[in-house]
């Protein structure tokens, strides 16, 4: 469904020193700033996938995102979308693709979201009986059939959302791209729209590719990880070989009854973090050694609460962009 080979994109920029001065001095030299985006970026999506893409700010996930849906054109390599070249914009193309980006509306705000719903299905030229029948299942899975005919400015964050997801479906594309598309939600608006993307993939088994910065969204939804860092791909398999990566290791929670003093030579040589003022303290620390460990900080501390867990996936993101940087870019 998807298939990139070397895929590479830069943005060339200008460096303007400030003032009317570094104005005048831009006339005749201007300094130019390269940045690449994405480089030499090798991807397979199969067809019924769901991808999520992982990365700090600034990693290239958008970039790749705006590539494979022929938004701005790679610099070099190849990109191939449903046998299409998708900077092509060819109108069969745009036929089977979706693209939902979450600080981006599709909606226009002045007019009810179902206006909007019939200009986008003469702009697929979906069939009437089609139409129909899709608008009748999406609002009836995203329970908003009573938000149809509102004025789209006046609905909540949560309930545009929703509203935003029917719209790309509208025409019942083949692949989904999802940028961000909880971000700014509550927690209650995050769970519904992950629901629903889940139930639309079990019914349909629409090829999925998804970015996003919480968590919860890739452990919910996404089969498969792709972990990027400086626009290069540094990860890519299923989410519980991700959270492997760091080994088998455990993070062990404890509560005192009393702050501790955290230059105890005991926690030196432990991979510890501190809160509530020194009350609290986290320590990741291999599963094996876990029983010795605690036993240990039970018998020798005012212990008032503890608990243990597997490592979270967003403390294995955190530590392989701390790895990355200390690595100076190099690959993990």
């Amino acid at each position: 469904m998807i298939e990139t080979h070397e895929l590479s994109k830069s943005f060339q920029s200008y460096k303007k020193a400030p003032g009317f001065s570094g104005a005048v001095k831009s006339l005749f030299h201007r300094q130019m700033i390269e940045k690449k985006a994405v480089k030499n970026f090798n991807l397979s999506i199969n067809k019924g996938e769901i991808v999520g893409l992982l990365g700090p700010n600034g990693a290239g996930k958008t970039t790749l995102m705006k590539m494979f849906t022929g938004i701005i054109v790679p610099s070099s390599g190849k990109v191939k979308v449903l046998g299409h070249h998708p900077y092509d914009r060819s109108k069969e193309f745009r036929k089977k693709i979706a693209l939902v980006m979450g600080q981006k509306s599709q909606l226009w705000w002045d007019i009810p979201a179902m206006d909007s719903f019939y200009l986008l299905q003469k702009y697929y030229e979906v069939e009437d009986g089609a139409f129909h029948d899709r608008i009748d299942e999406l609002s009836t899975l995203l329970d908003v059939k009573d938000l149809l005919h509102i004025q789209v400015r006046r609905l909540s964050l949560g309930e545009r959302m929703k509203l935003e997801l029917m719209a790309s479906l509208v025409h019942q594309p083949e692949v989904i791209f999802l940028d961000e598309p909880t971000i700014g939600l509550d927690v209650m608006a995050q769970e519904n729209i992950r629901q629903f993307i889940l139930n639309y993939h079990k019914r349909h088994g629409t090829t999925m590719v998804i970015t996003s910065h919480y968590m919860a969204d890739v452990e919910a939804l996404c089969q498969r990880l792709v972990v990027v860092f400086s626009g290069e791909k540094f990860f890519d398999g299923n989410i519980s070989d991700f959270s492997k990566i760091m080994g088998h290791q455990k993070v062990l929670s404890f509560q005192f009854k009393e702050a501790l003093n955290p230059t105890d030579p005991f926690f030196e040589k432990l991979d510890v973090r501190w809160s509530l003022g020194n009350k609290k303290l986290d320590i990741r620390i291999p599963e094996a050694e876990m029983p010795a460990l605690a036993s240990v900080l039970l018998n020798k501390y005012p212990v008032e609460d503890f608990a243990s867990e597997k490592m979270p996936i967003e403390r294995v993101m955190q530590l392989l962009m701390e790895k990355h940087s200390n690595q100076g870019g190099k690959r993990i």
